[in-house]
């Protein structure tokens, strides 16, 4: 379900229980001494077939180029954008199925080769005891690739990592990918407390469901504190960046640590992403220097956060 008015909402309450300061989704400032710039649009996805852009990654293969897919109710689509928001091309991935695609995370392994992930975690009624990881060889994207969904490319077929919760069901819209370790994480989506955050090893070769495991619980400065809709870790895995539907939080690995769940127990810095309706998506750039986001909404802005 989309919480309209959800930053209305937000800024009331928080004015009313905690006396905060309301930032207009309008307003474009960061905060004193954020490590970073005044977010800017750099460029409007106009495509019809874009109207949900509820997932984001920066391509390790293809300098400028970034993935998108559509939330619930599209077929297996993904599709490769410039950040002026230009559609370099469109593929359906095989062996997939999208029920409820939420995000989408880029990885590179240690033979050079990409890989993209479609994380199957939306969850609206918490009543879905089986998720899903989809993974699929990064296409290729020339000046050639040009296509649309009534006459896509053909994505290889994905390879699928079938998970479950130790827990309870639970809804979920973020999905990274350890570049180091390539571990996956998947962050919940809750309306009331702190987001759990819960680890799966990659294993796409196996046949039984994987049980993940919850590593840590992680609260935003802001109301709701665990109402997560996209999130990245940076290629140098040094930095979490997570959005929520007025802004994205960044998570530092303290200096000298050698577990990155030490990243969990650091205090986020908030990073303004400008105006956004419905913002479900965020990601950093291949070398980490800026930070882009999309909006849930056709014609969404694509903007660009550089770091200072």
């Amino acid at each position: 379900a989309k919480f309209s008015g959800f930053v209305i909402f937000q800024g009331l309450v928080c004015l009313l229980i905690t006396g905060c300061e309301f930032v207009s989704p309008g307003v474009t400032k960061q905060a004193a001494g954020s490590p970073y710039a005044a977010p800017k649009v750099v460029g409007t996805i106009t495509t019809k077939d874009i109207n949900e852009s509820s997932g984001l990654a920066a391509s390790r293969c293809t300098n400028g180029v970034l993935w998108t897919h559509n939330d619930s109710g599209d077929d297996a689509f993904i599709f490769a954008i410039n950040t002026k928001g230009e559609v370099l091309g469109t593929w359906k991935v095989q062996n997939a199925s999208n029920v409820d695609w939420e995000d989408i995370a880029a990885f590179k392994d240690k033979a050079g080769k990409c890989w993209l992930y479609i994380g199957e975690i939306g969850d609206n009624k918490a009543k879905r005891p089986e998720h899903a990881v989809y993974r699929v060889p990064e296409p290729p994207v020339t000046g050639q690739t040009r296509s649309t969904k009534k006459d896509p490319l053909i994505a290889e077929g994905a390879e699928v990592l079938k998970f479950s919760y130790p827990d309870y069901d639970q809804d979920a819209e973020t999905l990274m990918v350890q570049p180091k370790s390539a571990d996956i994480y998947v962050l919940t989506k809750r309306v009331s407390g702190p987001s759990g955050v819960y680890r799966i090893k990659a294993d796409f070769g196996a046949t039984q469901t994987q049980k993940a495991q919850h590593v840590a619980d992680v609260s935003v400065p802001s109301i709701p504190n665990g109402l997560l809709t996209g999130g990245d870790i940076s290629p140098d895995g040094q930095r979490v960046i997570l959005c929520d539907y007025a802004q994205a939080y960044e998570f530092a690995l303290p200096a000298g640590a050698q577990n990155f769940d030490d990243v969990w127990k650091s205090a986020p810095v908030s990073v303004e992403l400008g105006k956004r309706e419905n913002g479900e998506a965020v990601c950093y750039s291949v070398d980490g220097s800026s930070i882009f986001a999309t909006s849930e909404r056709k014609n969404s802005p694509v903007i660009e956060v550089k770091r200072k």
